[in-house]
């Protein structure tokens, strides 16, 4: 089973005016916690806190470290050494037929730095990729496309 607490509690005057803060947190089973707010995209400041972690970041985030995590597992089976793996994945909002906002497409774009004395030739690291994207239990839970752009 996957836990995740959410915690949020009300400091404003008049609720029902919108104005409470939007600023709550994210606790896992491993002890951590992290700040989290709604986007200040969505909502505004000081409602929204900019430094916390939006669901929306935090969706984008998880479906790159789902695909890297599979990626590296992969990449070792296959007998490669990667040294480094960097993405700076993005995720674009539309609206769908109904109007309603939602996270359409999340593009990775992950840079892997290899090590040892081979790499993979172009069509193996798609392969790789491929694979990775099959596996990833996230991006096998969503309907939004993700697309992986490899440099």
């Amino acid at each position: 089973m996957i836990v995740a607490t959410i915690s949020w509690s009300n400091a404003a005057d008049d609720f029902a005016k919108q104005s409470y803060s939007r600023r709550h947190t994210w606790s896992f089973d491993g002890g951590l916690t992290i700040a989290a707010s709604s986007s200040p995209d969505i909502v505004p400041v000081p409602m929204s806190d900019a430094s916390a972690v939006d669901p929306e970041e935090a969706f984008v985030a998880s479906l790159s470290s789902c695909h890297m995590l599979w990626f590296l597992s992969i990449a070792a089976k296959a007998g490669f050494v990667v040294e480094e793996y960097i993405d700076e994945a993005a995720g674009e909002m539309r609206e769908n037929d109904a109007g309603k906002s939602f996270i359409a497409v999340v593009t990775l774009r992950p840079v892997v730095k290899w090590g040892g004395d081979r790499e993979p030739e172009s069509a193996e690291l798609r392969r790789l990729h491929d694979q990775a994207h099959e596996e990833c239990f996230i991006a096998n839970s969503v309907k939004t496309q993700i697309r992986i752009e490899i440099e």
